[in-house]
């Protein structure tokens, strides 16, 4: 897969083949290297005495031409070129032909088929093992191996060299190949961790966590249908209503993310994502659950109708659960308001505060109501800075003199029906969408 991407993003040529830029210097550079060695007259003796001197710039033309086409033209541009240097050889040699003609050996192994490459290899041995062996044969003189050594430098050695190259070039690409592969491999295995280590979380939640809470809701249930007793009833079964319903929300919280570690590729689960909407909801079961003297109040100074987009809503709605579930777990008697409004100052965005009562006690006396891991406001901090926005938390002054327990967050918030102003800053508010929705798939409920 990788290999075939990797083909199809490559450079393609929209008209025919055309010389390569070193071939064209080469074959400039032969011609007149050529026509500077004839007007020298530093050619060798022809085979046949008689016609004009410029014919020997003939095959140095046809030979220029075959490297031209050196690594498109193959057998092509070899067989032009076998055929300009037996020109040359027959109307008198020149240097340059021969130079260029070594070339078009050495293009014909590296750039031509398999084939062709195997069948000049061969050949430019044999001829080489028959030219010199017949010269000594012909004329028997010692002298002559200087000349099979000449032939063996203008057929073998360019070939042996191309020859060389081919294989080095043919290695290096099956490296690669192989790389590639081994890459795509490993991506696999890593895919298949992830998923089996998915599957195991999702067998530990529902083997441990879901089966505590579905036994919760169970039991409470059952409670309910008993007879109200006669002193202290109404208490009792509003507080098992209150355990029953927050089990079964938490049962249902609990098995969709169980279902999202199992189908982690699959479309996304329909459950509706928590939105500001559902606050008085929240507000109301923990009013249930407080009890104490502790009223919650919701402020929504909002226009109405008004909709932000999810990441908003779904941060927003984090935020004040948190900061609701901490006011249960250390607040003093008094009342808890959350405030929604709009900053005129700052248009575009979303205040968020949440106050709650400090009384005379300290704020983390070390005996708080509910355990906990004291990362609540590392976790609302998160989930604001993931919008850019700001988060502010700690004892401030209320205006009465009393001290209060304050959590400020700003959230960058467009109305859905008005362009942003910053188109930028909307996607980037728009690809943190996801990883705000992993934060509300895997995170539980944190105290500060």
């Amino acid at each position: 897969m990788i290999a075939a991407a990797a083909i199809s993003r490559a450079p393609r040529s929209p008209r025919g083949p055309r010389p390569h830029r070193d071939d064209v210097l080469v074959a400039v550079a032969g011609a007149a290297g050529g026509l500077l060695l004839w007007a020298f007259e530093l050619n060798s003796r022809p085979l046949w005495q008689t016609g004009p001197r410029w014919l020997v710039l003939l095959p140095l033309a046809t030979m220029c031409l075959a490297t031209l086409s050196r690594r498109f033209g193959q057998p092509y541009s070899l067989l032009l070129g076998t055929v300009a240097e037996v020109a040359d050889l027959t109307v008198g040699s020149l240097l340059a032909t021969m130079v260029l003609f070594t070339d078009v050996l050495y293009a014909a192994v590296l750039y031509g088929s398999a084939r062709l490459a195997r069948t000049v290899l061969r050949t430019s041995v044999v001829v080489s093992v028959l030219v010199s062996a017949g010269l000594l044969i012909a004329f028997r003189d010692a002298e002559m191996l200087l000349v099979g050594a000449a032939c063996v430098g203008i057929l073998v050695v360019p070939t042996t060299s191309g020859e060389m190259i081919r294989n080095h070039r043919d290695k290096a690409a099956a490296e690669r190949l192989r790389a590639e592969q081994t890459a795509l491999l490993a991506e696999l295995d890593r895919k298949q961790a992830v998923t089996a280590e998915r599957a195991r979380m999702a067998r530990e939640l529902h083997d441990v966590v879901a089966n505590h809470l579905s036994a919760i809701a169970i039991h409470s249930t059952a409670a309910l249908s008993f007879p109200e007793p006669a002193a202290g009833g109404g208490a009792t079964r509003d507080a098992l209503g209150v355990i029953r319903e927050n089990s079964v929300q938490g049962l249902a919280e609990m098995r969709r993310l169980i279902g999202l570690l199992r189908n982690a590729d699959g479309p996304e689960e329909p459950t509706a994502t928590p939105s500001l909407e559902g606050l008085e909801a929240l507000l109301r079961r923990a009013r249930a659950m407080a009890g104490d003297g502790r009223t919650f109040t919701l402020a929504d100074h909002r226009p109405d109708g008004e909709r932000l987009p999810a990441p908003v809503e779904l941060a927003a709605y984090r935020v004040v659960q948190e900061a609701v579930t901490n006011a249960l777990k250390h607040a003093a008697p008094g009342d808890v308001t959350v405030a929604l409004d709009r900053d005129a100052a700052r248009p575009g965005t979303l205040g968020i505060r949440v106050r709650s009562p400090l009384g005379a006690a300290p704020v983390d006396d070390g005996a708080p109501r509910a355990p906990g891991a004291g990362a609540g406001l590392v976790g609302m901090r998160e989930r604001v800075e993931l919008l850019e926005g700001e988060l502010t938390a700690g004892p401030v002054d209320a205006a009465a003199g009393e001290r209060i327990w304050q959590v400020h967050a700003v959230l960058p918030a467009p109305h859905e029906a008005e362009p942003a102003a910053d188109g930028s800053g909307a996607a980037r508010r728009h690809e943190k969408h996801a990883t705000l929705e992993k934060h509300e798939k895997g995170e539980p409920e944190r105290d500060r």
